[in-house]
C-alpha cells in the first residue's frame, strides 16, 4: 500500500480485496490509517503462508530505493491496482 505522500506499507493477508477495503475505509487502526495508505501499487501472491511471511520480512528489510525499483518493474506509474476490483 502507498499513501499520497509516498509512504509505503508492506503486509500479509489471506484476502487482498478485504484488506484493501479495510485500509481504504480507515477500518484498521495503526500504520496504514495514520499515514493514509490507501493505494495498492504492488502485490505478490503465495499459496503457502510461510512463504508469504518470509517474503514480507525480506521486503521490510530492503532499502526504500530497492522497493521503489521493484514496484516500477510492474507498475511504472504507481497506479492503484485495486481500481475496478469492487
Amino acid at each position: 500500500m502507498m499513501s499520497i505522500s509516498g509512504v509505503l506499507y508492506i503486509g500479509v493477508t489471506n484476502s487482498l480485496r478485504r484488506r484493501i477495503t479495510e485500509h481504504k475505509n480507515g477500518l484498521v487502526d495503526g500504520f496504514t490509517k495514520t499515514y493514509q495508505c490507501k493505494k495498492i501499487v504492488y502485490f505478490e501472491q503465495y499459496s503457502v503462508i510461510d512463504d508469504a511471511i518470509r517474503r514480507e520480512k525480506q521486503l521490510k528489510n530492503w532499502r526504500r530505493e530497492w522497493k521503489i525499483n521493484l514496484i516500477k518493474e510492474k507498475n511504472r506509474y504507481f497506479d492503484d491496482l485495486s481500481v475496478g476490483w469492487n
